[in-house]
């Protein structure tokens, strides 16, 4: 077992009176491949800075083998003080010699020139340019706090490539389910205020945090009963005048204290999605949809049809037009051509993932209750804003709190609330998952599967997507989308091996190049809640459609209705072929989820 480069031990560490960290720890040694999980709000990023050594721990130990060299990419990287991108990630080399051709090299890969004033960044394009940095100069120990975060479907994919080629320790803070299954080996879990480690990677860490919980409750359970009969002697039994029953009732207030200083688990968010009326069987139809920028194909001639309870994932590079074709789809962008008809009755709450609604000077209570008394409105009924708060994990204190003050798990959270409040028949999610933590985001998931409406989803996540969408709607470049049945691991196997059908970066962007095809990971061995829905609701809509396809076809039977009414004709023989190929898709996927339901039943 090589010796560790990185000790932490015995960290602890408070906020005013507040205790964040009491006894963590953490051991990195060359070619580790570490995920540091836990809630929002459970001390993850301030751990990895005390591990970088930009906050001293109240107590505890930090070793670093001398001459090690540690990288870190922040949440919110500074990039002030630099004249280009390529500056600021050539600093990251220090004092030794810069090598400039991998600090290009990183900046393409990452869909910038270099030559960008760090002033005029995005905060995406500030943050793509820190992971840069933090890679340039291959250091010994690389901590990484989510740095997937802005990062599209190619970018993900390239690096993890990276990361899996890297000799460096690994600790990495992420949300992305896939990349932590396919990177890490070891499991460090920190809940309230310690850590323990799991010698093995994400994918079995779910299984063993619930037995520890599960056993914590049990402990609880036996010492509230062990309080009870004590209590019952109390009241019952000898009096507790004498010196052994003076040492029991000393006991007793032992077993009271231990059970008040008991820090329980956080609970879960309650995500429950106000209803509003249901919508009309079609929610919105695309029909040869086409949109230009500046002489730029962003969508072309792209057709689509989605009905009530369709869950709708949009993917493709930075730049692709996901958020234009998003925007066509719920009527707020017209196409330059084509038409798109809304259904009836429509609903929409549209999650605004870039929180560009919120006002950092406003306080939590009043973003949530617009400014107006101390009542939130919840599917038509008033709530107090405090009870509202609990069910997002907001304590009752941080109400008055600044939404600037906010960490970004926190501001996630706050946008849910505020779109979950509102009643809706249509959900139009960008980038939902980033900055939740695991629970929240597994919350998410179940509550978008039991979703009565529809769902349209832009998402980086390929476990999210594999999850939650029926569908997945791709750019495959130049203005081109083809919509899959099923989720992301679903569409890499419907489609075809070849560079045209990669997700392509937009056409200008430095990213365009040829990757190799990334292999479909595997799939989990049960099968999710919306797989399991559309296996059951599949055959009527099947046989829905093939009594549509004999009534059209019967229509069109009819010899003279061409000569009474030729419009009728072509309106008809365009909705039968929308009908075939609408049923042809269903039967495709029921049979996928059929086969994959026997795949599994027979393991």
């Amino acid at each position: 077992m090589p010796s560790p480069l990185l000790l932490l031990r015995e960290v602890s560490l408070a906020f005013s009176a507040t205790p964040l960290l009491s006894s963590a720890a953490l051991t990195v040694a060359a070619g580790d491949r570490i995920c540091l999980v836990g809630r929002n709000g459970s001390g993850k990023s301030t751990l990895l800075r005390i591990a970088a050594g930009l906050v001293d721990p109240d107590a505890g130990e930090r070793f670093v083998q001398p001459g090690t060299r540690i990288s870190y990419l922040p949440q919110e990287p500074d990039l002030n003080g630099f004249g280009t991108t390529l500056a600021y990630v050539e600093a990251g080399f220090g004092i030794e010699a810069t090598d400039q051709h991998r600090a290009v090299y990183l900046l393409k890969a990452l869909g910038l020139t270099g030559t960008e004033d760090p002033a005029a960044l995005s905060g995406g394009e500030a943050r793509r340019a820190a992971l840069a940095r933090a890679l340039a100069p291959l250091p010994d120990i690389l901590l990484l706090d989510e740095p997937t975060n802005h990062l599209d479907l190619p970018g993900i994919e390239w690096l993890e490539r990276e990361l899996t080629a890297m000799r460096a320790g690994i600790v990495l803070i992420s949300h992305d389910r896939r990349l932590l299954e396919q990177l890490s080996r070891t499991t460090v879990w920190l809940d309230r205020g310690i850590t323990r480690t799991l010698d093995e990677g994400f994918g079995t860490f779910e299984t063993w945090r619930d037995a520890i919980l599960e056993q914590e409750d049990r402990e609880q359970h036996k010492l509230g009963r062990k309080i009870a009969m004590e209590e019952d002697w109390l009241r019952y039994g000898v009096t507790a005048r004498r010196t052994r029953n003076q040492r029991r009732l000393g006991e007793l207030h032992a077993l009271r204290r231990q059970r008040k200083d008991h820090w329980r688990a956080a609970g879960s968010v309650r995500l429950e999605a106000a209803q509003a009326d249901l919508s009309g069987r079609l929610v919105a139809e695309a029909a040869g949809v086409s949109k230009s920028y500046g002489g730029r194909a962003i969508v072309r001639e792209f057709s689509t049809r989605i009905l009530r309870g369709d869950r709708v994932g949009i993917i493709g590079a930075n730049g692709a037009g996901k958020t234009t074709l998003l925007n066509m789809l719920i009527g707020a962008l017209p196409p330059d051509s084509g038409e798109v008809k809304l259904g009836t009755n429509l609903a929409a709450v549209i999650l605004d993932q870039r929180r560009e609604t919120l006002d950092p000077a406003q306080t939590l209570a009043s973003s949530l209750t617009g400014g107006t008394g101390d009542t939130v409105s919840v599917a038509g009924q008033n709530r107090h804003v405090v009870g509202y708060m609990k069910d997002f994990l907001f304590r009752p204190e941080q109400a008055r709190t600044p939404v600037g003050r906010l960490s970004g798990g926190e501001r996630a959270r706050l946008i849910l609330a505020r779109a979950f409040a509102r009643p809706s028949n249509l959900l139009v999610l960008d980038e939902p998952t980033n900055d939740l933590d695991m629970e929240t985001l597994d919350l998410l998931q179940e509550r978008l599967a039991e979703y009565p409406g529809t769902v349209l989803l832009v998402s980086h996540d390929r476990d999210f997507l594999d999850r939650v969408v029926t569908s997945v709607i791709a750019s495959e470049g130049k203005g081109r989308w083809v919509e899959y049945a099923g989720g992301y691991s679903d569409m890499l196997a419907q489609r075809p091996a070849s560079p045209a059908a990669l997700p392509a970066a937009s056409d200008h962007s430095p990213r365009s190049a040829v990757r190799p095809a990334t292999p479909a990971p595997s799939r989990s061995r049960r099968m999710s809640y919306s797989e399991q829905r559309a296996l059951e609701t599949l055959p009527a809509r099947i046989a829905s459609l093939q009594s549509r396809v004999e009534a059209l076809n019967g229509e069109l039977a009819d010899s003279g209705l061409y000569a009474r009414d030729p419009d009728r004709v072509a309106a008809k023989t365009a909705a039968l072929a929308a009908a075939h190929d609408e049923l042809t898709a269903a039967e495709d996927q029921w049979l996928t989820l059929e086969m994959r339901r026997e795949e599994i039943e027979g393991v």
